[in-house]
């Protein structure tokens, strides 16, 4: 079952790709949602298509473009959380860092998920298997290969120590961070987990949908995604209009811990 979970939410990411990508070779229109963010033609297309293709599992999807429309089915235990185009703004911007996202969640916890970058065809896949990295711009998964966290060594963070948050320069002297390594959208866990970076801090707010594919990916790989007292990020946070704590991703439980200890004292 987990097999051929993986397979149809590989499959679903690969033609949300698709139409991405044709949106993405002409001249790009973009609107603005109510809470002023971006979204395109790109947004409704791959959730369309991702949500059709979801659709014979019978279980709930929580997708991003739905849930802004107020479209919001009863989830229960056991349901998807899609982002179809994570980093409408790189889309936007042409450069190439922006993923399609998919998340089995189950009891609160991201079990399996996928995160496709449709430019390059990167495909990052987390399950109770492990985490690997394969090629599917040819329609096809190809080149398949494991990846895991680097947790021992210098700390290399996801992150603009010049553009972000205030704390965010403090917290890589107080951890001795030796580098800094920018890219967009949920590409930053999925770096993590192929052991580019160490750590990736959020100060900023996310929702459900722009994190559960990676911190699956992530946690897959041997890392870990904490809020800031400590205990893994969940799912299912109707009451808070599914919006995330702050929150640290590591390629470690314990580096996870450190630095969430040391961003509560940041942001007090």
């Amino acid at each position: 079952m987990s097999q051929s979970m993986v397979e149809l939410m590989v499959d679903a990411s690969m033609a949300a790709a698709r139409l991405i990508n044709m949106v993405y070779a002409r001249p790009i229109a973009a609107t603005q949602k109510s809470d002023g963010s971006p979204v395109t033609e790109a947004d409704a297309a791959a959730e369309t298509v991702i949500l059709e293709m979801l659709a014979a599992t019978r279980l709930p999807v929580l997708a991003e473009e739905s849930a802004s429309a107020g479209r919001i089915p009863a989830l229960g235990e056991r349901y998807f959380v899609v982002d179809p185009l994570d980093g409408t703004k790189e889309f936007i911007k042409r450069n190439g860092e922006f993923t399609v996202n998919i998340a089995l969640i189950e009891h609160g916890r991201p079990t399996i998920g996928v995160v496709l970058a449709p430019v390059t065809g990167a495909t990052y896949v987390g399950s109770s298997a492990g985490a690997f990295i394969c090629d599917t711009s040819g329609g096809i998964i190809e080149n398949k290969r494991p990846i895991r966290v680097s947790p021992a060594g210098p700390i290399r963070i996801v992150a603009s120590r010049s553009h972000g948050h205030e704390a965010l320069a403090h917290l890589c002297e107080s951890l001795k961070v030796v580098e800094d390594v920018s890219i967009g959208s949920s590409l930053k866990f999925c770096l993590l987990a192929q052991g580019a970076a160490e750590l990736y801090p959020r100060f900023t707010p996310t929702c459900e949908w722009d994190t559960a594919a990676g911190q699956a990916v992530l946690e897959a790989a041997g890392g870990a995604v904490l809020t800031l007292d400590g205990h893994p990020l969940h799912y299912g946070k109707r009451s808070s209009d599914f919006l995330n704590p702050f929150f640290v991703a590591a390629a470690s439980t314990d580096l996870a811990k450190q630095a969430a200890r040391e961003m509560v004292h940041l942001v007090a």
